[in-house]
């Protein structure tokens, strides 16, 4: 089976309104070789596609997980949602893949002492999120505050953040951001 990659990769530019100029510029590759690459005329090595998909960004393995032709979803039963990071912290996605998706949506859920870790966070966007049980220590931008149920947070995901359960039972929290970039 071959790979359309010109397709997928003028999809992917095209989503992030960049014109091939513009994504020549953000990644050093030359703006004749996107145009051949999106025509199928050039097909490109693995370290030549990931730096134009650096300047996206997307990843390589995200990147060969498009499928053009697969149906729309709408809907998700608990046991449906994608784990993408199992641990202390559990990241459960709505939806297998991204592609193509302006807004990332995560069931998290923080054992008692979770940490996202000391060194903070820090991306492009915007993410928000409401507790719907247990206590979220979140820090932004050095403003520090504990929400428990029913309390929410929404900043630009730019400014260091960082989250830790507190107490002793666990924390869930739905949360979303844009775009996707967990």
């Amino acid at each position: 089976m071959s790979v359309d990659v010109g397709t997928r990769l003028r999809f992917v530019r095209e989503r992030q309104n960049l014109s091939q100029r513009e994504l020549a510029r953000l990644t050093g590759v030359t703006n004749s070789t996107i145009s051949l690459i999106e025509a199928n005329r050039m097909n490109p090595s693995i370290g030549a596609l990931k730096r134009i998909l650096d300047g996206i960004p997307i990843g390589l393995a995200e990147f060969f997980a498009i499928e053009p032709d697969a149906p729309s979803r709408f809907f998700y039963g608990v046991d449906e949602l994608t784990e993408i990071g199992k641990g202390a912290i559990s990241y459960r996605q709505v939806g297998e893949s991204l592609f193509g998706r302006s807004l990332q949506i995560l069931s998290e859920t923080y054992a008692p002492g979770a940490d996202t870790g000391r060194v903070p966070l820090m991306h492009d966007g915007e993410e928000g999120a409401v507790v719907i049980s247990g206590r979220l220590e979140v820090t932004v931008d050095g403003e520090r505050r504990v929400l428990g149920p029913g309390d929410a947070y929404y900043f630009e995901s730019h400014k260091p953040h960082r989250f830790r359960c507190i107490g002793t039972e666990p924390c869930h929290v739905v949360s979303a951001c844009t775009p996707p970039s967990f």
